[in-house]
């Protein structure tokens, strides 16, 4: 699709579904086939409409309208016609079952984290018909599949490593409870950047890191150089265990925001804040170290709470000075797994509360398949070579 075709055709589905919801979504689907379609002819032609070319394999003929009954709504199609050549759209199946499509919508909407019983629901408003929990069973047995085969894929080679955690909240035995996502995002070989793993379970502590992280290693992740992340509880110890002989890099946005809690006065926190962003500038180990002690020693009487801490946690933040200077910006923080984890949190948004972990491990593995795919698709995120 053409870049002013597919800003048209987005824009027009957006306000249709912003406007009618659920309801317009056939239309907004009819929207996308017909405009694919007519991709799909130009591409049999090969030739543009009124494009004169020595390559063309017919000619244009106008629009069939074709009305196609299916288990989310009746589409409007307009089914591209031609002359002088034979022409069916590829992915426009004669005599495609309603069934095929009830199993796609059952598929999305649990990939958007809807219930079992929503998508019965959903699908009765929609169309009128009952759908069996079998029907739905069997889609969300299809998708689970393909899912677990990807979070078990086999790894390679990942030359920096970076790992953060967030909570989801999950009904559990009559409670709702807080669970803890643990989520690992590497930088491969090629520097594009690609989501290794995720685990979902109830409790952050080190036995659910470790296996975490022994996940990734039995799975034939190698080549670590680096491994960024926060000071989470139980990563530390997990990661002394599992990959001992790895460099740790504890994010310095992170430290920023820990060293608040050892400020004693309000008019304090700028002047914190830029003294150790100073530290942090520094362009290299050795006037790091000398800007610490100096900038410690300077809060010793105003703040000694602050001043100790300085010495016991900044330096955790200057593994990054043993790498390529080019990297530092990227590998000093986990900001790039921090703004994965801002996105998993808007699409989860919608679910609010997962009825039970294996539903919010399905959408969490769905959301990040998506995002790596489209990772790898694109540019390089950090120069490598």
């Amino acid at each position: 699709m053409t870049c002013r075709e597919n800003s048209t055709v987005l824009s027009e589905i957006t306000e249709i579904i912003f406007n009618e919801g659920m309801g317009g979504l056939n239309t907004a689907i009819s929207i996308l086939v017909n405009e694919a379609m007519q991709i799909d002819r130009s591409r049999h032609l090969k030739a543009e409409p009124y494009e004169r070319n020595d390559q063309r394999q017919g000619y244009a003929n106008g629009f069939k309208d074709k009305k196609l009954k299916t288990r989310v709504g009746e589409l409007d199609l307009k089914i591209p016609q031609v002359r002088a050549c034979d022409f069916y759209p590829s992915f426009l199946e004669k005599g495609l079952r309603s069934e095929r499509a009830l199993n796609s919508a059952i598929a999305e909407m649990y990939v958007n984290g809807v219930s079992t019983r929503k998508v019965q629901k959903i699908i009765e408003q929609m169309c009128g018909f009952d759908v069996s929990s079998s029907d739905v069973s069997r889609a969300s047995k299809l998708l689970d599949e393909e899912l677990e085969k990807w979070r078990k894929r086999p790894l390679g080679f990942c030359k920096y490593l970076f790992l953060d955690a967030r909570y989801e909240k999950i009904r559990y035995e009559g409670s709702v409870i807080d669970c803890a996502i643990l989520v690992a995002l590497g930088i491969g070989e090629d520097g594009k950047r690609e989501a290794l793993g995720i685990s979902v379970k109830l409790s952050e502590q080190e036995a659910h890191w470790r296996d975490f992280l022994q996940d990734l290693q039995s799975r034939g992740l190698h080549g670590v150089e680096l491994i960024i992340s926060d000071a989470h509880a139980g990563l530390k110890a997990a990661k002394r265990a599992v990959f001992p002989s790895i460099p740790w890099q504890r994010c310095h946005f992170h430290l920023q925001q820990n060293a608040q809690s050892y400020i004693p006065k309000k008019a304090l926190k700028e002047q914190v804040a830029f003294d150790i962003r100073s530290i942090f500038n520094a362009p290299n180990e050795a006037e790091a170290e000398r800007l610490l002690k100096i900038i410690s020693q300077k809060y010793e009487k105003e703040a000694p709470d602050l001043s100790k801490w300085m010495l016991d946690n900044l330096q955790e933040g200057f593994t990054f000075f043993n790498f390529p200077t080019n990297h530092w910006i990227k590998i000093r923080t986990s900001n790039v797994v921090e703004r994965l984890n801002r996105e998993i949190k808007r699409r989860t948004s919608v679910v609010g509360i997962f009825p039970n972990v294996t539903s919010c491990e399905r959408l969490i593995s769905a959301i990040l398949l998506e995002i790596s795919e489209e990772w790898q698709t694109g540019g390089v995120y950090l120069d490598v070579s």
